[in-house]
């Protein structure tokens, strides 16, 4: 489980890491329609969320909160929080650029200041549901969700999680290289101000979701396209992602 502790380090650390992130990856994150992951397949394609006009939702580790500027055009009614300040500075310029307005909150995912049943949608793009133990996070979206709303989220998958080779390099192979069993906190020994990051194995994320009142609708494992580049990930890592998934993202329903 996430602790204070967990919390409050990877607040430093996205603080500290909010002005180089922007930096390298504003062009990929700056495209004119919604986006998802590292490889950037475009919404329209995936249809995850499908029709957001009307909607409450959520961002839940908005970072800059591309994302929900975006929505917000869409017609839906966004809130943005993180756990970054650095990040919601960020945002906060972004929504004067585009002409849009509305709340960011700065909390914590696992307290997340809102009354329970708020929001139609609840989402991120490798954000909350990343740097939160998923214990936490997913009753908290219960919570924060209505009857028949949806929680949508990218992140890594256990398999690439799996395959990194430890020490120096950074480098993923097609061979495994740690237990798949107790997958869970993730901290990288060589990349000491990276944040700590949470995973499940599969198994462990359809019993998360059924013990919180969830059902899965859909997992999509993203396969980037021939000719794909990315911000986040080199040419050997999109080859590599272009044949087992590296990512995926979860569409779960709150039961009426």
């Amino acid at each position: 489980m996430t602790s204070p502790s967990d919390a409050g380090l990877n607040r430093e650390r996205w603080d500290a890491l909010s002005d180089e992130y922007q930096s390298r990856h504003r062009e990929m994150l700056g495209r004119p329609e919604p986006r998802w992951g590292m490889w950037q397949i475009p919404e329209s394609e995936l249809l995850i969320l499908g029709d957001v006009s009307g909607l409450d939702v959520l961002e839940y580790g908005c970072g800059a909160a591309q994302w929900s500027i975006l929505l917000a055009l869409q017609g839906a009614r966004p809130v943005g929080m993180d756990n970054s300040a650095r990040q919601l500075e960020h945002a906060s310029r972004l929504l004067e650029e585009a002409g849009v307005d509305f709340p960011l909150v700065h909390a914590s995912a696992g307290e997340a200041p809102f009354a329970d049943a708020s929001f139609d949608l609840v989402f991120c793009d490798h954000g909350a549901m990343t740097f939160q133990d998923p214990g936490i996070t997913v009753a908290e979206v219960a919570r924060l969700l209505r009857p028949g709303g949806l929680l949508a989220f990218s992140h890594t998958t256990p398999l690439s999680q799996l395959c990194w080779r430890p020490g120096p390099g950074d480098v993923i192979d097609p061979e495994l290289h740690r237990p798949y069993f107790g997958l869970g906190r993730i901290e990288w020994e060589d990349e000491p101000d990276e944040p700590v990051a949470f995973t499940r194995t599969q198994g462990g994320w359809f019993s998360l979701f059924r013990a919180n009142g969830l059902t899965v609708e859909r997992l999509h494992e993203v396969q980037p396209p021939a000719g794909a580049v990315s911000t986040y990930r080199d040419e050997a890592e999109t080859r590599w992602a272009q044949q087992w998934p590296m990512e995926q993202i979860w569409a779960v329903r709150k039961w009426s």
